[in-house]
């Protein structure tokens, strides 16, 4: 019986390795890393204006900056300056994307909002998916928090996913990742090709998702600041529902939800992203001290 149950241990540990050197080499079809060990085109970007408003921009969970780049550059061009680092275990190797948490993305998150604080008076959040409920928390945490943008933020986790991440603990001993498989979330195929995203999630992975939209959740009714949410009816991630409820349960006096349609789940890039980045600018202008709204320079990428 005890030679039965040693082969079954050695042939899934084979099979977990198998897997897992599968599941690397799907990550890497389209990425490659540079000698820092990040993924080249997913590094964190800033665009500086020393003394202007600043505006954090944070990555959506098992993305890159990449996504936030054309959203950066228009933020930039009509006077913020932008900073958007790379979170923990993203832009990089599985290994590391493995090993993440929501306290490393929480940390981090707070730890980039510190440093802009200390250059620029003021600093408002922009947060695309995952980034968006850092972003809630950061504002939660933060009361000076002038403006925030949620970009389709992920203040939700279908049932079918959070069972998978609260189980993780047991199905991560085989499986090492999985993909995402819940539809397209860039409809954009020229975009789509330019994603540098894992396309995968880790056990420990899903779980810091889960745990991040959690913690965002029980701090929407303490969020004060001007809150922009604006999020594609079409998404494949996070149902209109559960924005609408949560957006219901934002404590902001100040308060606006924006539909719009024909993009997936990563607004800041897919069909339509023009609008979305208009829209985003403007409500930031608004609210930024009022030399920011002169001698503009209207630079949409496209």
């Amino acid at each position: 019986m005890w030679f039965g149950a040693l082969a079954l241990m050695v042939a899934g540990l084979w099979w977990r390795a198998r897997h897992a050197r599968a599941m690397d080499a799907f990550t890497m079809q389209r990425r490659a890393l540079g000698s820092d060990g990040v993924v080249i085109g997913g590094e964190g970007f800033e665009l500086p204006r020393a003394g202007a408003p600043a505006i954090l921009l944070l990555h959506g969970g098992g993305d890159t900056p990449q996504t936030l780049r054309y959203l950066g550059a228009e933020l930039h061009a009509r006077g913020f300056h932008v900073a958007a680092p790379l979170l923990p275990g993203h832009g990089r190797t599985l290994r590391e994307f493995a090993r993440v948490s929501a306290n490393d993305l929480g940390d981090a998150a707070g730890s980039a909002y510190a440093r802009l604080r200390q250059s620029h008076e003021w600093v408002a959040v922009i947060g695309l998916s995952m980034g968006g409920a850092l972003g809630v928390q950061l504002a939660a945490e933060h009361p000076e928090v002038p403006a925030l943008g949620l970009l389709a933020p992920y203040l939700a986790m279908p049932r079918r996913i959070a069972w998978i991440a609260r189980l993780a603990p047991l199905w991560g001993l085989i499986v090492p990742a999985v993909r995402s498989g819940d539809g397209r979330s860039i409809h954009d195929p020229v975009e789509q090709d330019k994603s540098l995203a894992y396309g995968v999630f880790t056990p420990r992975a899903l779980r810091a998702l889960r745990e991040t939209m959690r913690r965002a959740v029980n701090a929407l009714p303490r969020v004060a600041a001007p809150t922009l949410v604006i999020q594609s009816r079409e998404d494949n991630r996070i149902a209109a529902d559960d924005t609408a409820r949560a957006f219901a349960r934002l404590g902001a006096t100040e308060k606006e939800l924006v539909w719009v349609g024909g993009a997936g789940h990563i607004i800041t890039v897919d069909y339509g992203r023009d609008a979305v980045i208009e829209r985003v600018v403007t409500f930031m202008e608004a609210h930024a001290p009022p030399r920011v709204a002169t001698g503009r320079e209207r630079r949409i990428t496209s």
